[in-house]
């Protein structure tokens, strides 16, 4: 279920529990809302997760790259020191 068909649903839901007898209504209306505020913790949830692993990703591309330039690197400077000993 996306995001779109959860609201909706979730609108009816608070539609049909507007047009109960208030002693039914006030108990479906807090479960209702609890359940909007948690379904909105759980999208920042997701969100923060998301721009977690971008982050990560990012990361993991900077130090391959490092790893790259410091391996070119010592591949340069044993060169180097081949040169100079066998010289």
């Amino acid at each position: 279920m996306d995001e779109g068909v959860f609201k909706k649903k979730l609108n009816e839901l608070v539609q049909e529990i507007k047009a109960l007898p208030v002693a039914e209504r006030q108990k479906l209306s807090m479960l209702a809302e609890e359940t909007q505020q948690r379904h909105k913790e759980l999208k920042e949830t997701v969100n923060s997760l998301h721009e977690s692993i971008d982050y990560l990703r990012l990361s993991i591309k900077y130090l391959l790259f490092d790893l790259e330039a410091t391996r070119r690197e010592n591949t340069q400077l044993r060169k180097m020191l081949e040169e100079q000993t066998g010289s």
